[in-house]
């Protein structure tokens, strides 16, 4: 990869990184369900009126939608609402490389080898460590269901796998096009209406630009870049720089929000990310070329075979 294209790759990382961060802000200005709708609309709109009419079938594009958007982001963004840390989910999401192995051994039966499997062992025993830590430093509540986020991000890699759409980027827009109906009715079915239209009203400028960093920066130039890397070179050379994702996850939080790192959550990092890249990396060659140039950037942050963007 030319210095450029590895600065691009780190820069996505970043971006994807720092988003935790930023959906960390926009929770004290949206209720989670409402504020993951606002995400999915302005990352459709105008977007899907440029990226030209979906490459697969309606489908896949339904069930990703579903999965990803309202399951996945629902959950992330509810446990994050409830306490969850933002360096911490950006960590522990990173799981959900085990859940995609688990699924396709189940669904597509893709049996894992040796080293995967101990990639996953790995990195389930990260998980364990940091819930230890959680458990004692933090609500446990909003850490299960940011691990629960991950598996449906799982199940929503190997639909993706399934789907294999020749183009990501128009794959994420017209994806994002589902969630937003689903969430808005969840939202005001659980938050209430009184609550969306207070968080509305009281819309400011850090409000907009929290949802224009998540929708355009992280779904449409993220997924934009990341789709224009894997088409220039192997996937194996693209999906290492995901590892970064809760790297800068972890640093920008310590930095924006003063959180702390344990000394049990730096075990429990260095776990899950060792665990997953075993995980990720193993096999890869013996991986059908289309599904992996769509598997590996999932976001939020993201990648099936190595790590995320919410």
């Amino acid at each position: 990869m030319r210095p450029a294209h590895i600065a691009l790759a780190a820069l996505v990382a970043a971006v994807w990184g720092v988003n935790f961060v930023v959906i960390e802000i926009g929770l004290d200005h949206f209720p989670p369900l409402l504020f993951s709708a606002l995400r999915f609309l302005v990352a459709a709109l105008p977007a899907v009126f440029l990226v030209g009419r979906p490459k697969v079938a309606w489908k896949w594009i339904v069930g990703v939608g579903l999965a990803l958007g309202v399951a996945k982001f629902g959950l992330l963004f509810t446990g994050m609402s409830l306490g969850a840390p933002a360096g911490l989910s950006s960590l522990v999401l990173q799981v959900q490389a085990v859940f995609t192995a688990l699924f396709a051994f189940l669904a597509l039966g893709e049996r894992p080898g040796r080293v995967k499997l101990l990639g996953m062992g790995v990195a389930l025993a990260g998980i364990g460590v940091a819930a230890v830590d959680e458990g004692t430093s933090g609500p446990l509540t909003g850490f299960l269901l940011v691990i629960t986020a991950a598996v449906c991000w799982g199940v929503s890699n190997v639909l993706t796998r399934k789907a294999a759409p020749p183009d990501p980027l128009n794959f994420m827009v017209w994806v994002s096009t589902v969630p937003v109906l689903p969430l808005l009715a969840l939202s005001l079915l659980l938050e209430g209406p009184d609550r969306d239209l207070a968080a509305l009203r009281g819309l400011d400028w850090t409000g907009a630009g929290v949802i224009v960093y998540v929708a355009w920066i992280t779904t449409v130039f993220g997924f934009g870049a990341w789709g224009w890397l894997l088409r220039r070179h192997p996937a194996s050379s693209v999906a290492p720089f995901s590892l970064l994702v809760p790297v800068f996850g972890m640093s920008s939080a310590a930095l924006f929000l003063g959180e702390s790192v344990s000394p049990l959550r730096w075990c429990a990092a260095a776990l899950l990310v060792g665990g997953v890249a075993l995980t990720s990396l193993q096999g890869r060659k013996a991986a059908p070329e289309p599904a992996v140039r769509v598997l590996v950037p999932t976001t939020n942050v993201p990648t099936t075979h190595g790590g995320s963007t919410p």
